[in-house]
Parts: C-alpha cells; sequence; structure tokens
C-alpha cells in the first residue's frame, strides 16, 4: 500500500508577475560572436533560464533584424520570462502572421488594457484567435454597456470550442459585472462544477459581485464550509458593505479566461505553452492573486524555484488566498530539495498571529518529507485541535489519519492505532482511512479478521484504486488465500504497472506458488521504480529467491 501523502490544495489557475527590468537594459550585451551567443542563448533556455535566453536572444535580433527565427525565439523567451516591456518591443516588430499564438494574445491583451479596439482579431488572424473571439466581443461589448449584446456573443461559441466548458462562468462574471446579480446566479452552480481547481477563486469573485449587488446572504452562502480560504474571504467580505469586483474590465475578464485555458491546457499540454499563456494572464489582470499562484506553481514545474518563489511570496498575508500561495510555496520549496528552507518558512507561518489549522498541517508536510515523524505527528495534532474547536482547515478525519499514519512510522503503533481509529469513527466509509487502518494492522499481524474486513470494504469502495487493491491482494496473500490473492495482485499491477510495491507483493505470492520465472519478472519490473531502500532487497530475491528476510513486509 502506497503511504498516504498529503498535497497541497490547490487547483492550477494563476500566472506571473515578475518584475522586469527596462527592456533597453536587457539587450545592450555586447557579444563579440553572434555564434556563440546563439549557443549560449540556447543553452540558457534549456536549462530554464528564459530571462538570459531572451536578453541574448533579442541581442541577435537586433543584430539581424531580417532573421525572424531569432526574433521570434527572443519573443517566446521574453514572454515565459514575463518581460513584458521587450516581448511587447519584438511584438509590434514583427509581421502578424509571423507571430506564435502567446505573442498575439500578448498585443490582444495590451489592447484590452490600453482599451484600444482589438487589433488583432481584425489583422486577420481569425483562424488562429477563434477560440478567444466570442469571449473578447463579449467582453468588450459589456465594458461598453452593452450587456445583452455581450451574453449574445457568448451565445454563439461553439460547442467544440476548448473554451466552451467556461461560457457560464463568463456569463456570470458579466452579468455581476453590470450589477444583474439575480440573473448571473442562474449560472453560477455550473459555473462552479466545472471550475476545478478554480473553485475557490470563482466562489470569491462570484460573492464579491453579488455582494457588490445587494445580495449579501447569497454572497456569503458560497463561501460557507471548512476551507481556510473561504472562511477568510467570508470574514474579509463581511467587513464591507460594497467590495469592489475584480472582473469588470475587458482586460480583466480576459486574464480570467487565459488562466481557465491555462489550466485546461496544463491537464494535457506538457510544453511550455501553458506558462507563456499563464505569463499573459498576469499581465493582462496583474491583481489576480490566483494567477500568481498558478503561475508560481507552473514556473515550479519547469524549475524556475527562484521565480516561483519570488511570485508567490508577493502575495500578501492579508488576501484570502495566502494560505493557497503558503501551500505553493513550500510546495515549490520541497519539490527544489530545499528542505531547511521549507521548515523555517512553514514555521514562521504557524508563529503568525493568524495561525490556522492549513499552517499546522503544512509544518506536518515538512516534518514528513523530512522523516521527522514524531514532530509530523505533533504539528498534525495541533491543526486537529484547531478544527475540533470550530475552526476552520482539513477534514478532521483526514488529519487524525495524517497524524495516525505519523505516529506509526515514529514507530509509536499504541498511539497511531488510536489516532487511525478515531479518523475511521469521524469517516466510516472513507476507502483511504479504511485501507489505512486495515493495512497497519494486516502489517503488524493484530485482529487479521479485521484488517481484512476493513481492506476489503475499501476496495468495495474504490474498486478502480490500484493502491487499495494491491492492499487487499496482500491481505489475501498474509491469510493464506495464494490462487485469490495472485489473481487481486496481478490486477493491481495492470492497473498501476509503475508502482513498485505491487510488483514486489506481486513477485512474492508467484514465488510462493511456486512460479518462480514470473516471480523473478514481477521483481524486475518492481525494480524499475523501487526506492534505494527496497532496491536491496528486490534484487536479492531476484538472485537467491524469496526468503523470511527478504519477504516484502
Amino acid at each position: 500500500m502506497v503511504r498516504t501523502i498529503r498535497t497541497c490544495s490547490l487547483g492550477l489557475a494563476g500566472a506571473l508577475i515578475l518584475a522586469a527590468v527596462p527592456a533597453e537594459a536587457r539587450v545592450t550585451t555586447f557579444v563579440r560572436s553572434g555564434a556563440s551567443t546563439f549557443v549560449a542563448a540556447q543553452a540558457a533556455a534549456n536549462a530554464g533560464d528564459a530571462r538570459r535566453a531572451a536578453m541574448l536572444y533579442a541581442s541577435l535580433a537586433a543584430a539581424e533584424p531580417g532573421n525572424r527565427t531569432i526574433a521570434n525565439r527572443a519573443l517566446a523567451q521574453a514572454i515565459l520570462a514575463g518581460d513584458m516591456p521587450l516581448a511587447l518591443r519584438l511584438a509590434r516588430a514583427t509581421p502578424g502572421a509571423d507571430l506564435a499564438p502567446d505573442a498575439r494574445l500578448l498585443l490582444l491583451a495590451d489592447d484590452l488594457r490600453e482599451r484600444r479596439p482589438p487589433s488583432a482579431l481584425a489583422a486577420g488572424w481569425p483562424d488562429e484567435l477563434g477560440f478567444v473571439t466570442p469571449f473578447v466581443r463579449a467582453w468588450t461589448l459589456s465594458e461598453r454597456g452593452k450587456r445583452r449584446d455581450a451574453l449574445a456573443a457568448l451565445d454563439n461559441v461553439a460547442r467544440d470550442n476548448l473554451l466552451a466548458p467556461l461560457v457560464p462562468e463568463h456569463k456570470a462574471l458579466i452579468l455581476l459585472a453590470n450589477w444583474k446579480a439575480k440573473e448571473a446566479q442562474a449560472f453560477i452552480p455550473t459555473a462552479l462544477g466545472r471550475a476545478g481547481g478554480r473553485g475557490d477563486r470563482l466562489r470569491i469573485l462570484f460573492a464579491s459581485g453579488l455582494l457588490r449587488a445587494g445580495s449579501r446572504d447569497a454572497a456569503l452562502a458560497l463561501l460557507r464550509g471548512r476551507d481556510v480560504t473561504l472562511a477568510a474571504a467570508a470574514t474579509q467580505l463581511s467587513a464591507q458593505r460594497r467590495p469592489d469586483f475584480p472582473a469588470v474590465t475587458a482586460a480583466q475578464g480576459f486574464g480570467e479566461l487565459l488562466s481557465g485555458l491555462a489550466v485546461l491546457l496544463n491537464q494535457s499540454e506538457r510544453s511550455a505553452l501553458p506558462l507563456s499563456i499563464v505569463q499573459v494572464a498576469r499581465f493582462s489582470d496583474p491583481a489576480n492573486e490566483q494567477t500568481a499562484i498558478l503561475l508560481g506553481l507552473l514556473l515550479a514545474g519547469s524549475d524556475r524555484s527562484d521565480d516561483a518563489l519570488a511570485v508567490l511570496r508577493r502575495v500578501p498575508d492579508s488576501s484570502p488566498l495566502a494560505s493557497e500561495a503558503r501551500d505553493a510555496e513550500i510546495r515549490t520549496l520541497l519539490r527544489a530539495e530545499r528542505r531547511p528552507e521549507a521548515l523555517a518558512r512553514a514555521q514562521a507561518f504557524v508563529a503568525g498571529a493568524r495561525v490556522t489549522a492549513d499552517d499546522w498541517s503544512r509544518l506536518g508536510d515538512v516534518f514528513d518529507a523530512m522523516a521527522r515523524h514524531g514532530e509530523a505527528a505533533d504539528a498534525f495534532a495541533n491543526a486537529a485541535r484547531l478544527t475540533d474547536a470550530g475552526g476552520p482547515g482539513p477534514e478532521r478525519w483526514s488529519l487524525y489519519l495524517l497524524r495516525g499514519a505519523s505516529l506509526e512510522q515514529a514507530g509509536r503503533w499504541t498511539e497511531a492505532e488510536k489516532s487511525l481509529e478515531a479518523a475511521h469513527a469521524l469517516a466510516p466509509d472513507n476507502p483511504v482511512v479504511l485501507n489505512y487502518l486495515g493495512y497497519a494492522r494486516l502489517e503488524r499481524g493484530v485482529r487479521l479478521d479485521e484488517a481484512e474486513a476493513l481492506i476489503a470494504e475499501a476496495s468495495r469502495r474504490a474498486p478502480d484504486d490500484a493502491s487499495i487493491t494491491d492492499s487487499l491482494g496482500w491481505a489475501q496473500f498474509k491469510r493464506g488465500k495464494l490462487p485469490e490473492a495472485i489473481a487481486t495482485l496481478q490486477r493491481a499491477a495492470a492497473a498501476d504497472p509503475g508502482q513498485a510495491e505491487i510488483h514486489e507483493h506481486l513477485g512474492d505470492a508467484l514465488y510462493t506458488a511456486g512460479r518462480l520465472y514470473e516471480a523473478r519478472f514481477a521483481w524486475s519490473a518492481a525494480l524499475v521504480t523501487a526506492e534505494d531502500d527496497v532496491r536491496k532487497r528486490i534484487e536479492a530475491k531476484i538472485a537467491a529467491g524469496l526468503t523470511p528476510t527478504t519477504a516484502a513486509p
């Protein structure tokens, strides 16, 4: 069974805000050899240093004004770096037909920011920008007070348009921008149902528009629940009689649209395109803090941790989204193997005046990543105390589960079992809780009938979860149900071929059944992804067969 690992509770939904030095300062570097500059620019781009790559490519483009390949590379890297003054200068010097989609979106964002007619749409690029055209028209019409025409433009979005799922969201926003709270409410449930990780941002956005229009009860209803972000927003908005609504202009609406597009693309597109689009989204609406968080996550995913941290740390502690920004910051530091720094930051968060359960839980995550399991358990216990007292935060069962898991890994089984049982009492039907408690007992050889029953129930409730299927197969193996165990473990291995633990379990079961060749094949598959501390055990089994000392725990 794979250990429960808490992940940061955000969904991708934001973009850049890198402070750009003046464009002139970025393109005046003198390099003797054009060839060496080109090689250096490529190397910088490959290393993820978009800022240096843009500067070097731009210097080459200045020396060779007719070289469109170099100019486009400079433009692409400038957008990735968030150097919009340089990117705009390069884009304006490039014929429209030669511009990549992200550059065209940047010019469009600049027009909307400056409240100019969208030249990108009038310049003969409808094929390239057709998927955004109805949304841009809608927002420009809305900005001019033509609400009905704006909604009619969104009615023209084709069903096969990538952005079609965002139509209800933008209808609601346009109606709220025009003070039409009652009409907007008809679209809000559908919009939230499609929001994914952008749900908190949209709830806050819709709530501020409803409250501004006088629909206070409907606004606050959107913010109910245990979530720290929503609780902070509810407190903040409740204190305001008529808050600002940060989605009134066409540029703000376009920034929201591009954030949604980046999220959709990031689900299937692992290129630099989502990052470029998020940079443009941030340029279009620099005040969108959720876009900043998304930018930070995408920068971190591109191994630009320093740039990511600079963006994330600009989200103020007073923001309702501060907890999401902190989650993203700690995730970035852990991804970059900067664990002492992650610990220092997480400890600083819990030392603050308005510490939340999320802050303590985040500290627990860091201790867990550092294998300091006893301290992780204490942090999760502090988080649970706050939620037990009625404060916002993660679900109570999840905190007791995390505390129990940490105590178990710290070798404190008696305490761990009590915490896991508390999680089970709070969430008796949750397959993760059922599986963890059952597997922990199975590993220790205690209360085996109950352990197998718990895991079987977890598998019944989550039949497609390969880790839980693996637990069930291993329970069957431990109980001597060998043919049944092999069939179950084979099903788990087929569902998740990359999980070493499943293949090791399958190999042990096959070897016990006398199917030695198949067992070694399964163990060899486990070696592909096994951690170092497990590899030696598996290698010993491949070499000499299964023994009591090399059996999986």
